[in-house]
């Protein structure tokens, strides 16, 4: 049941990555906007003016449609200025110095956001320097806020910085910005985990709270396997070929400079493995061809598409919308889900959103992962298929058994993943932060009134 508006308390959410703008980094925010009335929040959105559009920041308008027409949302007027490019890029991520845009954004948040009443922030730190906006408008406006970290940031074993001194700069700017958050949020345990032995003095104000999905996205779509006898093998999202190709080339250096704190793969999150045990696969069986396809739904690079080259079984539709990616998904034969990888023993932090969306589709998923969450999660799933990220081998048997095998018939979603339920456990965050922040003013009012009774 609905909480009725007078009995809401009111949420303001900053959150950059918004609808026009699609793609996985607005899953949250979108999800959040659209539920948090369910358990009693009333939110207003501060965004930016969706006017950017790249690889990582799809156009989807049908996003819009998600979040309820009486929501009310603020835009920053733009334009947006542009990112930096050629030697201004390289020179600047030496200084480490932010985008024109992400300076933009943070200013214009505070701006727009000490414009509007609430009784707490939730900063969606994409980027996540969003973070410092909800922490100056916290001390402007005397409200608690609550930062919800959509990846590990700095600590993040993809994030790539030339040297050790730049890693450790970074992860103290972002505790600096996180230090007067009431409660941070992570998108899994072990990104938490990770950030309660790096700030420490932070430890019980962390939670994690997967992304999760949207039933309502995957029961308005059918799911229609073709049969027509193809393995049809389905990967969505970006693609890190030419990442994974120049951090290759110049790990020795990154290993002495101390830029890496794990000495991450990052070739194998991308098309080129899966493709690599395609042609194997068809060189042992040359009957097959004809008969595997393999989709990569997103966009691509140059390089991304020169490693295409030669490969008739590629089929490269582009950037979807979110519900005809849902659609693709819904009618794959098998869901790739590749992740970079790291030495034995280590654990990577992030959950790629597409785990939580190729679970929900219900059709078989091939995962080359290593160990972490994602691992967790998929052990023991009987749709899923597990091997270690770079295993060619093991990918190529994989498709050999999927091959025979034939049809699937689908999985029933995990109800313990909806998002609805992802956005009730922020929603308990939120309270508790409330609740805490009165009965704090409530405790320091009565030690005024003793003090001046006296």
């Amino acid at each position: 049941m609905v909480t009725a508006v007078s009995e809401r308390r009111r949420v303001l959410m900053l959150a950059r990555q918004f609808p026009p703008i699609g793609g996985a980094g607005v899953q949250r925010s979108t999800g959040t906007a659209r539920h948090l009335r369910a358990y009693g929040w009333e939110p207003t959105i501060v965004t930016g003016p969706a006017g950017h559009v790249d690889r990582f920041n799809p156009r989807d308008a049908r996003l819009l449609s998600r979040i309820p027409a009486d929501v009310a949302v603020h835009r920053l007027e733009g334009p947006e200025p542009a990112s930096r490019t050629g030697m201004r890029a390289r020179v600047a991520r030496i200084a480490q110095r932010d985008e024109p845009w992400v300076r933009f954004w943070v200013d214009g948040a505070k701006r727009e956001g000490a414009r509007h009443r609430a009784d707490i922030i939730l900063a969606s730190c994409n980027p996540y320097a969003t973070a410092w906006a909800g922490r100056e408008l916290s001390a402007r406006l005397g409200l608690p806020w609550v930062a919800d970290l959509e990846d590990p940031g700095a600590m993040d074993e993809m994030r790539v910085h030339p040297t050790g001194l730049h890693r450790h700069r970074d992860l103290r700017v972002m505790r600096a910005a996180l230090s007067t958050a009431s409660a941070i949020i992570t998108c899994a345990e072990e990104t938490a985990a990770r950030f309660r032995v790096a700030m420490p003095a932070l430890a019980d104000r962390i939670v994690s709270v997967p992304i999760g999905y949207d039933r309502d996205d995957f029961d308005a779509t059918i799911a229609t396997v073709p049969d027509d006898g193809a393995l049809r093998i389905v990967h969505t999202g970006t693609i890190h070929s030419e990442l994974g190709r120049r951090h290759r080339e110049t790990s020795n250096a990154r290993r002495r400079l101390g830029g890496s704190a794990v000495d991450v793969d990052i070739l194998t999150r991308s098309h080129v493995v899966i493709m690599e045990a395609v042609d194997r696969l068809l060189e042992r069986e040359p009957a097959l061809a004809g008969r595997i396809e393999l989709v990569l739904i997103g966009s691509l690079t140059d390089g991304d598409v020169r490693e295409i080259a030669g490969r008739p079984y590629v089929r490269t539709p582009g950037p979807m919308s979110h519900e005809d990616t849902v659609a693709a998904m819904r009618a794959a034969s098998l869901l790739f889900l590749p992740m970079h990888d790291v030495p034995p023993g280590q654990r990577v932090g992030i959950v790629p959103y597409k785990t939580y969306e190729y679970l929900a589709a219900g059709r078989p998923i091939l995962a080359a992962v290593p160990d972490g969450d994602v691992r967790d999660m998929l052990t023991g799933v009987s749709h899923a298929t597990l091997t270690r990220p770079g295993d060619v081998e093991a990918l190529t048997a994989a498709l050999g058994a999927a091959v025979k095998a034939g049809p699937a018939s689908s999985a029933p979603a995990p109800e313990m993943l909806e998002r609805r339920h992802m956005v009730g456990r922020i929603a308990e965050v939120l309270d508790q932060v409330v609740g805490d922040a009165a009965r704090a003013g409530a405790s320091a009012r009565g030690a005024s009134r003793s003090s001046a009774s006296r």
